[in-house]
């Protein structure tokens, strides 16, 4: 895995790099905003690391602005910023993960590499392994979804439950049980907030051939559209 580190402390970027390369994973180093996006361009990462507190231009308008430029490669930010406001704020500018410091290395790698395999192009699988939905088909051994064969952009939030519905389709799906996939052991965030999840979904699905319903006090239901 190639990754491109846009951090601006030293020691941090050393530590990572030196743990991160006994993990083969090749990083690079980058540590001003204003050169992030073209060493970006430049190195085509196959996950990027953003800190938000960068010299010359912040992690978000750097994030904004390789989105605007159509670079879609998996981001994982990594800040001391760790409040739920500023998670909302990162992953609502085109993150695609969020991990507050201090962190543990294992959670780190664990992510980078689950970004990393929701983003390879599609392979082929056996037929066993695939779960076809109207024109929307989840990969059991990767873990992706495809949409007509291309890969969905999905949050990890979004993936979560996008699996959690696939598995029953046609069959409604508490609220609670989905908050409790989506937001395992995170005690800061409401119940409501899994309807902010499904409509980012909604938005993502809404191309699609399948329909993601809200049954009142039974949850949500996908199915494919007749």
């Amino acid at each position: 895995m190639k990754l491109l580190l846009i951090e601006d402390d030293r020691s941090m970027q050393s530590a990572l790099q030196r743990a991160l390369s006994r993990r083969q994973i090749e990083v690079s180093l980058c540590e001003d905003g204003l050169q992030a996006l073209s060493l970006w361009q430049e190195r085509q990462p196959d996950v990027v690391v953003l800190d938000l507190s960068l010299p010359g231009l912040d992690g978000l308008h750097v994030l904004d602005r390789a989105r605007r430029a159509g670079l879609r490669t998996p981001v994982l930010i990594l800040t001391a910023r760790g409040t739920v406001g500023d998670r909302v704020i990162g992953l609502n500018s085109g993150a695609d993960d969020y991990l507050a410091k201090p962190f543990d290395l294992d959670e780190l790698e664990a992510r980078l590499r689950a970004l990393h395999r929701r983003h390879q192009p599609a392979l082929t699988a056996p037929a066993e392994a695939r779960q076809p939905l109207g024109d929307l088909e989840y990969d059991k051994d990767n873990g992706a979804f495809y949409l007509r064969g291309e890969v969905l952009d999905l949050s990890p939030r979004e993936l979560t439950l996008l699996q959690a519905l696939i598995s029953r389709p046609g069959h409604a799906v508490s609220k609670e049980r989905l908050f409790a996939l989506v937001f395992p052991d995170d005690d800061t965030v409401q119940l409501e907030a899994i309807e902010v999840v499904v409509y980012r979904l909604r938005k993502k699905l809404s191309q699609a051939q399948v329909s993601l319903m809200t049954l009142r006090g039974l949850g949500y239901l996908l199915k494919a559209e007749s």
